[in-house]
């Protein structure tokens, strides 16, 4: 076998208009690195944002960051027992031009984490942005038992696992939704209370729900749609972690920020550090291990249809991950 189907685009745009499925080389590992039969490619946001994005990063693009699957090569220097392996990959096509939405894909060793028992390649799909995000936002500033927490986005794939591992560690959660149907899953999830943005007023139930205190803090996938309402929801001193922003100009109340003595923490994902990343890994693989954490995959697509993929994610209506299968459903739920 000397080539593989991949999708690939060359140009930033709608997806039915740049995404193309090609037949192209199939890759071989260098020193240091391993090749995946990728049988699950995770399908994030971010992925959509950069496909569609002002300017394209690479010549030629694999997309998906995410993924899971089986180790089939080696490169120099990888020990013999990875082969065969049970994987999942984080920064795939993360300041690289080939990413998970192929059947095969090569990576650093590094970048392929063998899969905790029990898990399904679809679902170890979701774990390298929307589970690392989550673990980071929650945990990355110290304990948060007796906390309140406001999750943003409460039932989308990073608010969904936030509720989780905030609720799991003590906090009361309180989560922001778009409708009834995403109440339902944030309150299953662990939430205490779910709020709809769309129909009700964010910072009144805040205030009910905390008898006026406010939260101490807010988990944010936002910014630029939120950044205004902070000091009306947030306890003095109180903190927002943002992870992400529709709109990276946005403008912020700087002044009402100062007088409140509010705090910002901003990161992404893909650049944790490995400390960071060591103790995300460790965490949800513990949660994994222990049976509570919860994973959502709402639709399945063959490789061929990626484009449909995309265009779900980007409408945002659907109630957890999305994945690409390159080799089929049978294959992702082994």
């Amino acid at each position: 076998m000397t080539t593989m189907h991949a999708i690939q685009y060359r140009r930033t745009g709608p997806a039915k208009d740049v995404l193309d499925l090609l037949l192209l080389p199939l890759p071989t590992p260098g020193p240091g690195e391993l090749r995946v039969k990728v049988l699950a490619s995770g399908v994030n946001p971010s992925d959509v944002k950069a496909r569609r994005g002002v300017q394209i990063r690479h010549p030629e693009v694999i997309p998906h960051s995410d993924g899971a699957g089986i180790v089939d090569a080696l490169g120099e220097g990888v020990p013999a027992a990875r082969l065969g392996q049970r994987v999942w990959l984080y920064n795939a096509q993360w300041r690289r031009p080939q990413g998970t939405a192929a059947e095969y894909i090569v990576v650093p060793a590094a970048l392929a984490v063998p899969m905790p028992e029990g898990l399904g390649f679809a679902e170890a799909a979701c774990l390298g942005i929307p589970a690392l995000t989550a673990w980071e936002a929650v945990h990355g500033e110290g304990p948060v038992a007796g906390q309140t927490l406001l999750v943003q986005g409460g039932a989308g794939a990073v608010g969904h696992y936030a509720v989780q591992f905030a609720a799991r560690a003590g906090a009361r959660v309180i989560a922001t939704v778009s409708s009834a149907d995403k109440a339902r899953h944030a309150l299953a999830a662990g939430a205490e209370a779910a709020i709809d943005y769309k129909s009700e007023d964010l910072v009144a139930r805040v205030a009910a729900l905390t008898g006026e205190r406010g939260v101490d803090r807010v988990i944010e996938v936002n910014l630029s749609a939120n950044a205004g309402l902070y000091t009306r929801l947030i306890v003095p001193q109180g903190r927002v972690t943002v992870y992400g922003s529709d709109d990276w100009q946005a403008r912020l109340p700087l002044n009402d920020y100062l007088v409140h003595g509010l705090g910002l923490r901003f990161f992404i994902v893909y650049e944790l550090t490995p400390a960071q990343r060591a103790a995300g890994i460790a965490g949800v693989h513990q949660a994994i291990a222990e049976g509570w954490l919860r994973h959502q995959v709402a639709a399945r697509f063959p490789l061929a249809q990626t484009v449909a993929a995309h265009e779900m994610v980007e409408q945002g209506r659907q109630i957890g991950n999305v994945v690409v299968l390159p080799w089929g459903n049978e294959a992702a739920d082994d």
